[in-house]
């Protein structure tokens, strides 16, 4: 399990056309935001995708750098990119399943083809949205056990700026014993 203001799990992912992505060597002023998607097979993914990709000036504007990824083979990221049309979004693509769970995402198997008429892969993660701090600690994570009801990103801009603004730290980091 994840936890606030300690290090995150090591993420390198080859991108689609921004060279390979580390997070260890992200330059971000505020925060490095992950959304992870479950790839070209999901509808609701490609509609989140468009919300960020429309929204991606607005975190450039407030020191965020932004990745989408998923396990999805460079093919299917292409399809994805192309669906969504916005050449800035960075594209993330063969996320190790190893390095999704370690990450905290769940693991789906397939059903078989999507109600969009693409086969969904043998294995792939679940959706998940975390702000990574400069120094790869965790500042705020959300995963998902189904494809809907995500984070929106507009309202996620609204709590970054309340979080810059007020230098408001990481919540739920406590892991020590518990009343009974």
């Amino acid at each position: 399990m994840l936890i606030p203001r300690q290090p995150v799990p090591p993420l390198n992912v080859p991108t689609l056309a921004h060279g390979d992505f580390d997070l260890t060597t992200e330059t971000a002023q505020h925060f490095t935001l992950i959304a992870a998607y479950r790839g070209l097979h999901c509808p609701l993914c490609a509609k989140s995708l468009l919300e960020l990709g429309r929204l991606l000036p607005e975190f450039s504007r407030r020191g965020v750098g932004v990745i989408a990824l998923s396990s999805d083979t460079r093919e299917r990221a292409q399809a994805m990119a192309d669906k969504i049309g916005t050449a800035d979004l960075r594209f993330g693509y063969d996320l190790p399943l190893s390095t999704a769970r370690s990450w905290g995402l769940y693991i789906s198997t397939s059903r078989g083809t999507t109600s969009i008429g693409i086969e969904e892969p043998s294995l792939f993660a679940e959706p998940g949205v975390f702000l990574i701090r400069p120094d790869s600690t965790l500042y705020y994570g959300s995963v998902q056990t189904m494809p809907f009801a995500r984070p929106h990103f507009d309202e996620l801009l609204q709590a970054i700026d309340f979080a810059i603004e007020k230098d408001y730290p990481a919540r739920g980091e406590y892991t020590g014993p518990l009343p009974v």
